[in-house]
């Protein structure tokens, strides 16, 4: 069993080599951090951690081949796993819709812009030619190695790529049991690719939020279901028994009249149903669902709680533990 921690990029970078820390003391196996638009940039995120850890492995969790090209994207996986010797994972996805219509940038073909994405850095990290780059499209540097491309996904398709190309797979479960929609998806891709699911590292990604005060654990939840809840994927608006549109209200409270009490306030039940919030015997009893079913990495991400570093330690000391 593998176990990691995600976190989105909204807090000050000095939290980060922290909360590093306490995950690689806590026995986590690799920690996350997103690179959502307009927030902090992951890779200098991850440069600050790479430098106060020695073990645990780092990765993105997303970037996406629309606001960064490939080729950067190469550079950035080789020079981070250089910089920490190695332990650099590139999580990669085609990025929410939703937040590319901020910059007036189509999310063109996805499917296909992703998987050329895939092989190009690929190839570039192997020191290959990139099929319509020029022949000076190399880098000027030996990449340690091929950095693990984990890739992110949300519709069918996208979750067949992860079985087919992909080192490991970062789909959201939302809620946790929606791991019986996805895992069929990504094994059809996998046996189309001639490929064993063994050879895919399935991270099960989850919302976690651990506090012994339920409401409170409830309400950082919220908060991150009231910024997300509109981009997601049909496949867990279909799971979770609602629509977009029954987002749009709280993306407007949030986004438009910047009023994150509203916001939160109009999550409902059918909503605080994509992640787990509660104690750490809630979670448990919610994680059992994935481990019945054969689920070797568990990966907890944000709010964590009220308190995340408390939370990485509860989950080191009280979570980890159970499932290890």
């Amino acid at each position: 069993m593998r176990f990691s921690i995600r976190l989105n990029n909204d807090w000050p970078v000095a939290s980060y080599p922290e909360l590093a820390s306490i995950a690689e003391d806590a026995g986590f196996d690799q920690f996350w951090v997103s690179h959502d638009l307009f927030y902090r940039s992951s890779p200098v995120i991850l440069a600050s951690v790479a430098q106060a850890t020695t073990r645990i492995e780092i990765g993105t969790c997303i970037v996406n081949p629309y606001t960064v090209h490939p080729s950067e994207l190469a550079m950035t996986a080789a020079t981070l796993d250089e910089l920490s010797g190695g332990r650099f994972n590139l999580g990669i996805g085609a990025g929410a819709g939703e937040f590319l219509k901020w910059l007036g940038m189509p999310q063109e073909t996805p499917l296909k812009t992703t998987r050329e994405a895939i092989l190009a850095i690929n190839a570039v990290l192997r020191g290959e030619p990139v099929d319509r780059w020029e022949p000076e499209a190399y880098l000027r540097f030996e990449a340690r190695r091929r950095v693990p491309i984990y890739l992110a996904a949300f519709s069918p398709n996208m979750l067949r790529l992860i079985g087919e190309v992909a080192d490991g797979a970062l789909p959201l479960l939302f809620p946790p049991e929606h791991y019986d929609t996805v895992a069929p998806l990504v094994r059809e891709g996998a046996e189309k690719a001639g490929r064993s699911m063994d050879q895919i590292d399935f991270a099960a990604c989850v919302w976690c939020s651990i506090s012994e005060d339920q409401q409170a654990a409830e309400d950082v939840l919220k908060d991150k279901i009231a910024y997300y809840g509109h981009a997601l994927s049909p496949l867990i608006w279909d799971r979770l028994g609602v629509s977009q549109d029954d987002f749009r209200p709280i993306e407007h409270a949030l986004m438009t009249e910047r009023d994150p009490v509203k916001a939160r306030s109009l999550v409902d039940d059918r909503m605080l149903r994509i992640g787990i919030a509660g104690d750490p015997e809630h979670v448990i009893d919610r994680l059992n669902v994935l481990v019945e079913r054969g689920v070797k990495h568990l990966s907890f991400g944000p709010p964590l709680g009220p308190d995340p570093a408390e939370a990485i330690r509860t989950l080191g000391e009280e979570i980890l533990p159970r499932f290890r």
